[in-house]
Formats: C-alpha cells, sequence, structure tokens
C-alpha cells in the first residue's frame, strides 16, 4: 500500500535525497539564483519556502528548527536577519522557477531556481577630475542580472587597459652572439686546465 508517501525520491536512498534537496536549498538561500535540474528544483523549492516561513516568524525555536536543517550558524542568521525581512508583504511565492534548455549529454530538462526578492547591489566609483585633482565618489544600484555583467565587462576592459606592457623580446642576433662569447669563454678553460695538466717530455 502506497500510504503516506509523496513527492520524487530523485532515484536516491532517503539519507542521500535528503542532502541533495539540504545542499540545493542552501545554495539557492546563499547565491539567490542556481542552475539545476527541473525534477530537483521542484523539491528543493518546498524546502526553500519553508525555511523563508521559518525565518518570517523570528522566534528562538523557529531558530533551531532552521538549524537542525541548515546546519550553519552564519547561514541561519543572514535567514531570519537579512532573507526573510524581504518577503514581509508576500504570503507565499518566495521562489520561481525559470526554464533553460536541457543539458548537452542526458538532455536533462534545466532550469534556473531563484529568489522572487533579490538583495540590491550597491557599486561605488571613484573619478579623479583633471582641474580640482579631487576624488568624486558615485554610487549605483543593480537589481537586475544584466546589469552586473555589464560592470563586470566594464571592469575588465579597464584591468586590461591599465595592464603593464610586456618587455620586448631580445633580438635573435644578441642571442647567438652571447651563445658564441660563452663557446669561447668554455674552450679557453678548458684548453688552460689541459696545458697545466700536460706531461712534460723526458730529457734526452
Amino acid at each position: 500500500m502506497r500510504h503516506g508517501i509523496a513527492g520524487n525520491t530523485l532515484n536516491r536512498k532517503t539519507s542521500h535525497r535528503k542532502a541533495t534537496v539540504r545542499d540545493i536549498a542552501k545554495a539557492t538561500l546563499i547565491q539567490q539564483r542556481i542552475s539545476t535540474t527541473k525534477a530537483k528544483a521542484k523539491e528543493s523549492r518546498k524546502l526553500v519556502d519553508k525555511l523563508i516561513t521559518l525565518g518570517k516568524k523570528g522566534e528562538l525555536a523557529h531558530k533551531r528548527q532552521a538549524f537542525a536543517v541548515l546546519c550553519d550558524h552564519k547561514l541561519v542568521s543572514e535567514l531570519f536577519n537579512k532573507i526573510a525581512p524581504r518577503f514581509k508583504e508576500r504570503n507565499g511565492g518566495y521562489t520561481r522557477i525559470i526554464p533553460s534548455g536541457n543539458r548537452r549529454g542526458d538532455n536533462a530538462q534545466l532550469v534556473f531556481l531563484e529568489l522572487t526578492e533579490k538583495e540590491e547591489i550597491i557599486v561605488s566609483k571613484t573619478n579623479v577630475t583633471a582641474k580640482s585633482g579631487k576624488k568624486e565618489v558615485s554610487s549605483k544600484k543593480i537589481s537586475t542580472d544584466a546589469q552586473v555583467c555589464e560592470l563586470k565587462k566594464g571592469k575588465e576592459s579597464e584591468v586590461k587597459d591599465i595592464a603593464p606592457e610586456k618587455p620586448k623580446a631580445e633580438s635573435k642576433k644578441s642571442i647567438k652572439q652571447i651563445d658564441i662569447s660563452k663557446e669561447k669563454a668554455s674552450k679557453k678553460f678548458v684548453g688552460g686546465i689541459r696545458k697545466m695538466f700536460k706531461r712534460k717530455a723526458p730529457n734526452s
């Protein structure tokens, strides 16, 4: 009889399945967006939603329940102090699943599992004016993934411009001259040693 059996077993034993779902839930809370298969995402989002619900309640008993799953004090504190307060106005729907094609090899359906409310990234830049020589600090809030990618591309171009020039390689002629001079010096040294240990002819 199939009583009380619900959910996808993911072709794993009970302990292995619990570890898989727990690790995906932890990664989702830390990274805010991860890529995984559709079956794993459907099973993991249930645990993520339960953890965020515990974080919204915010009592000591709920912290202990969350720690029993996550086994990480730092992540539990972030869940109750930073992540859960973003979902105060929501009564559910803390995560979303976005399809992203099939995986090459086994043709498994891949998806993005992400939080619906993400943390805004604040980036500060320092610009030096040519006339006054003073530094101007400008801060920007970045919330979308496209803006983050543009920022990374800008940083890479700046690093390429600042990179020091490589020293020019020596010409082939100068290398050959150095090799010839080394060979001459070694021959002179060997010839001098031979003269020192050369046997003298007996007196006739």
